[in-house]
């Protein structure tokens, strides 16, 4: 395929998505980001989101952020208050100590001011790529493409890209997808992932982008 054919299928499957996700709830970091462009709040959010369910993660943050707005704020507060505050998202007690650690190290390096590179994030005690890529695009506006299990999956799933982890993946996007797309990239495919295109028995049947869709890997599909 060419490279101006795959530029025609990801502008159409962009365009399609823009429409189909209007109607569905948005991952909780960007409601979040919504409320109010808070590189803190996504930061706080994104942690607390891993390996956590959207709505566990949307009631623990507003808890956690109420109490704990600012770094230094947050570091006021014993880390057993930050569990309580948290439960009962995954990890919520080694969670609590990560948060305490981001916030100690944001007022010693960084004036209390969230970072707004990714290198400079990706210092920070338990900030991987994920982390950073949200935090400068929906936190700073900054380019950048945020990779997780649903950006990887279907952005192979499509044909898009042909990649064996989220690392390979954002450096495939990197190359090849039009930088109009990166920011909004991760909200269209993460939305689509959690309500559509499932990572088991995907529901292809009523999905609006299945034209454009090799179905790569797909054995089981409703």
């Amino acid at each position: 395929m060419s490279s101006q054919q795959d530029r025609t299928d990801i502008d159409a499957i962009v365009r399609t998505l823009r429409a189909e996700v209007r109607s569905l709830r948005v991952p909780i970091v960007t409601e979040i980001s919504r409320r109010r462009r808070n590189p803190f709040d996504i930061l706080i959010s994104t942690v607390l989101s891993l390996r956590t369910k959207d709505d566990v993660t949307r009631a623990a943050s507003l808890r956690l952020l109420e109490k704990g707005p600012t770094p230094r704020a947050m570091l006021s507060l014993p880390e057993e208050e930050i569990a309580r505050l948290i439960f009962p998202v995954g990890f919520y007690k080694t969670k609590a100590k990560r948060i305490r650690e981001i916030c100690a190290e944001l007022l010693k390096s960084h004036g209390g001011k969230v970072p707004d590179t990714i290198d400079e994030l990706l210092t920070l005690s338990g900030v991987g790529r994920k982390t950073a890529n949200l935090v400068v695009t929906l936190g700073y506006g900054k380019p950048g493409i945020c990779v997780d299990t649903h950006v990887h999956r279907i952005s192979n799933r499509l044909g898009y890209v042909s990649t064996k982890s989220p690392e390979e993946t954002e450096r495939a996007l990197r190359e090849k997808l039009p930088r109009q797309y990166w920011i909004e990239y991760n909200d269209l495919l993460v939305t689509w992932g959690q309500n559509v295109c499932r990572p088991i028995s995907p529901w292809c049947s009523r999905c609006a982008v299945r034209p454009y869709c090799k179905q790569v890997g797909v054995l089981r599909r409703r």
